[in-house]
């Protein structure tokens, strides 16, 4: 995604994140776009967290990283943090450190908590109320 566009669509200080489905079943086209980050590091943060959940959604029992990457590249669910340039999380840089060692702390794949849409629902429960 080219610099511009992100300069167009998300201006200075907004940021997305666009979920990425690795099995190719959405084309080239997100399976979603998440909106209403505070900041890039809760971006950020929601990004990795959600990559991280979705390698161990890929992991086998007793699969090896190998195994556990195929699996992912094939079934799992990338994320791109928008709006951010240079300062954005990219999942290449962990990829394979989360591949090599299972999650030993479930809050580092917990994205729902850092989820904005969340802070939404809540919201609209308080309207309905």
């Amino acid at each position: 995604m080219s610099e511009e566009f992100e300069a167009e669509v998300f201006p200075k200080g907004e940021y997305a994140v666009q979920i990425m489905d690795m099995s190719g079943a959405n084309g080239d086209e997100p399976v979603e776009t998440v909106t209403g980050f505070i900041s890039i590091e809760h971006a950020n943060a929601f990004a990795r967290r959600y990559v991280r959940d979705s390698v161990e959604r890929c992991r086998a029992p007793g699969a090896d990283a190998k195994a556990t990457l195929d699996a992912w590249f094939a079934f799992g669910e990338d994320a791109e943090v928008l709006g951010a340039g240079d300062d954005a999380w990219v999942s290449r840089s962990e990829l394979k450190d989360f591949a090599d060692a299972p999650v030993r702390d479930a809050e580092e794949r917990n994205w729902r908590v850092l989820d904005p849409r969340r802070d939404e629902d809540d919201d609209d429960a308080e309207d309905e109320a």
